[in-house]
């Protein structure tokens, strides 16, 4: 399933910038606020992507 994947994915990109909110950074932490919203969204849409499976006969 794509959807998964492409979550999977904006989930690795956002690690380093996680280790550096964590440190104290705030521009990494706007950023990890902004890339969180994203996470969301894609995360969205699995979950329908996962209601369409399960609908199918």
């Amino acid at each position: 399933m794509q959807e998964y994947e492409d979550l999977k994915v904006l989930v690795a990109e956002i690690e380093a910038d996680v280790d550096k909110a964590e440190g104290g950074n705030k521009a990494a932490g706007t950023r990890v606020r902004k890339q969180m919203q994203k996470i969301k969204q894609a995360a969205q849409k699995v979950r329908s992507c996962i209601l369409e499976i399960r609908s199918v006969p």
